[in-house]
């Protein structure tokens, strides 16, 4: 092994180590005992374990007191509810030296290969959370079991911008085959890091079997026994190593440029080490694994992906500027203004995750049933889908009810408006709901560019007025924009984090500024390419511009789905408060007016091309850009705007930005959301004189 336990410590001198136990277990039927490994850091579940060089350096003395007792088998587990998540990246962001990243790599293997090559049957008793290098681990073991109650199974690495390095590359597709294999490792790591469910590892190969959560341990020690004694052989798919790999590897391929556009290289190299995995050849699949990893962490992508992870998993979960939430007022009883398809997907949010009665008026009752309807019929498909109960679903329903009377909101703590995007009807329905409401009721507004001053302005009580923009899909979309009003006090602001966090969405504090954080960046840059395209640039070439960002989609994509309509009416908001920077296009406005709802069509067999309708309705300049041209201007933009908005308090630090950007628009974790982007690439300084990050942020650190 490459690592003594004096030079993992002068390493990571701060890793929370997670220290493995051996015990020898009798276990019925047995001959000899069973040697346990237990993985435990001394934290509850809230701190899951991972490995650093200390942890690694345990883990294999574990070992070595395993293999010295001549066990049965060798079993590893976790501390209640976790087995272990991977790799301490807490570590890893304090790598400066290339040495020691292929240290790093070289030592995962070394312990976990241990487990593999073992002659002594090995198991992996995956007891709860299994992620990244802990999956790594538990594939390296001959056989696994499975609690039932396990909450999540994933290879985040992608997602990150690197890749299962510590063998998951190499075991998983010999596993469970090459197209599943491409699934876990890849597809579902660029869909927003998804998770495997219990089933689904079962039904994929992953697990050998699964066990009640009541007695997981005993009932998993059992089952090792009758493996052992030859009355239970685990079955293994057989692997294709021809066309079956050919096309998963096609797939792969697909994904990842449709996703990331060659922007990600850990996606890349993740694609080229399953290519490798066909051969099932250990030793030239690790070594290959060691060199990526070795140089993946040093890279910018690695640095941006893991300041993004601890914008989500950390600053999202302390938000800048809210309040004590001491002053946060219970809510038992949610109104909603509209019942549209909006609305209506507030209102299910609403009841399945705060579970107290939430009533939608609109302005007749077929828009009331018709919200209310939707609202039921998507309980009744989480119902089928058996994420809830029959009991609990109808609960749920139960819960959800429609009025066309604003009188029915007279007792609600929280009512949150969701009408036509107009300042005048917004400060009208405030009105009409401030006649019923009690003074304490939180008056929350779903606008997505309007100020929350204005709407206030002619209530009685504007201290209780809040904005509380979602993201659509509303499901789907994690962020919050909680935006603060002038007069809005601390009681609802607190409210609203409350709310928020009851609602499992990251929200973060933003000043009463048009279109807020996201929708004026990407209003800011779409502006841009659809100036491009006014001065006669190709609309292929200006929707592709920005394609090296990897970002989840081109400009005229993002329009086509949020609404040529919208962006045009956000755009004319933005254009109203900043008119220097923000252009309306005439050409959008015809294009608006003519009803057309995008600017691609697509035939049968997925090929995109322009509509020809909106080529011909298109006035086109004679001063076409390239490419890199359309690019670098868009990014000048952005980081532009990005600056004037630290400069006027819109949020309180560029992490906000780029919290904002990662969880309300899905940009990359590899690009760390937008300002470690701008930074590295130089246009920060070109733009504005200065980097929006401190030095090293985001960054490889100098040796």
């Amino acid at each position: 092994m490459t690592f003594t336990a004096e030079e993992a410590k002068a390493a990571f001198p701060d890793e929370v180590v997670t220290t493995a136990v051996t015990n020898l277990v009798k276990v019925p039927g047995l001959a000899k005992p069973v040697a346990l490994i237990t993985l435990d850091n001394g934290h509850d579940h809230t701190r899951p374990s991972t490995f650093g060089p200390q942890g690694l350096v345990s883990l294999n003395a574990a070992l070595d007191q395993a293999f010295e007792a001549e066990p049965a088998a060798i079993a590893v587990t976790g501390k209640p509810f976790i087995f272990a998540v991977g790799a301490d990246l807490s570590g890893v962001e304090a790598v400066a030296d290339p040495k020691l990243a292929r240290e790093i790599a070289q030592t995962g293997h070394d312990v976990f290969r241990r487990l593999t090559e073992s002659e002594i049957p090995t198991f992996g008793f995956v007891n709860g959370a299994v992620m990244g290098g802990g999956l790594e681990l538990a594939l390296s073991c001959h056989y696994r079991t499975l609690s039932e109650n396990t909450a999540a199974i994933a290879f985040p690495e992608v997602f990150l911008g690197l890749f299962p390095g510590w063998g998951g590359t190499q075991l998983l597709p010999n596993l469970i085959g090459p197209d599943a294999a491409v699934t876990v490792i890849i597809e579902n790591a660029l869909a927003q890091n998804k998770m495997l469910n219990v089933r689904k590892a079962a039904e994929l190969g992953i697990a050998d079997a699964v066990f009640g959560s009541a007695d997981y341990l005993e009932q998993s020690l059992l089952w090792l026994a009758k493996v052992v004694n030859g009355e239970v052989t685990p079955t293994r798919r057989e692997i294709d190593r021809g066309a079956e790999w050919d096309n998963a590897i096609a797939r792969a391929k697909s994904i990842v440029d449709g996703r990331t556009h060659g922007a990600s290289p850990g996606a890349t190299k993740a694609v080229e080490l399953l290519e490798l995995a066909r051969a099932n050849d250990l030793d030239r699949g690790y070594a290959a694994e060691t060199d990526g990893l070795a140089e993946l962490l040093m890279s910018d992508e690695l640095r941006a992906g893991l300041y993004s992870f601890n914008l989500v998993n950390k600053r999202a979960k302390r938000p800048a500027g809210a309040p004590d939430k001491s002053l946060a007022r219970k809510v038992n009883k949610v109104g909603i203004v509209g019942a549209g398809l909006m609305a209506s997907q507030l209102a299910l949010l609403f009841v399945r995750r705060l579970k107290v009665p939430v009533v939608l008026t609109d302005v007749d009752q077929a828009r009331v049933d018709k919200g209310v309807g939707y609202v039921h019929e998507e309980i009744d498909k989480l119902l089928a889908r058996k994420r809830l109960s029959p009991d609990g679903a109808n609960r749920l329903k139960a819960l959800v009810s429609g009025s066309l009377d604003k009188a029915a909101f007279a007792d609600a703590d929280f009512v949150i408006e969701a009408v036509f995007e107009e300042l005048g009807v917004k400060q009208q329905v405030f009105a009409e709901l401030e006649q019923h409401v009690s003074p304490e009721a939180i008056l929350a507004t779903n606008t997505s560019s309007l100020s929350i001053s204005a709407m206030a302005s002619k209530l009685q009580h504007p201290e209780r007025v809040v904005g509380f923009h979602f993201f659509n899909p509303v499901a789907v979309l994690p962020l919050l924009e909680i935006v603060r009003g002038e007069k809005t006090d601390d009681a609802a602001l607190a409210t609203a984090f409350s709310v928020g966090k009851q609602l499992k969405k990251s929200s973060v504090l933003v000043k009463d500024a048009t279109a807020f954080v996201v929708n004026r960046l990407l209003l800011r840059f779409l502006g841009e390419v659809l100036v491009a395209v006014d001065e006669g640039t190709p609309f292929e070439v200006a929707d592709s511009a920005l394609e090296p960002l990897g970002l989840p989609m081109t400009p005229l994509t993002l329009m086509q789905l949020v609404g040529p309509a919208i962006a045009l009416h956000v755009g004319e908001t933005l254009h109203g408060s900043f008119p220097d920077r923000f252009t309306v296009s005439e050409n959008l406005a015809k294009f608006v007016q003519a009803g057309k709802k995008g600017v691609w069509t697509w035939d049968s067999a997925g090929n995109q091309s322009i509509d020809t309708d909106v080529a011909q309705l298109w006035t086109r300049g004679d001063s076409p850009s390239t490419a890199e041209q359309v690019r670098e201007r868009a990014l000048a933009a952005i980081a532009e705007e990005i600056r004037i908005m630290l400069d006027e308090g819109v949020v309180a630090e560029a992490q906000d930005i780029d919290l904002c950007l990662i969880l309300g628009a899905g940009w990359p974790f590899w690009n760390g959301g937008i300002t470690p982007y701008l930074d590295r690439s130089g246009i920060s300084e070109r733009v504005n004189g200065k980097p929006f990050l401190a030095p090293g942020v985001a960054s490889v650190p100098t040796a």
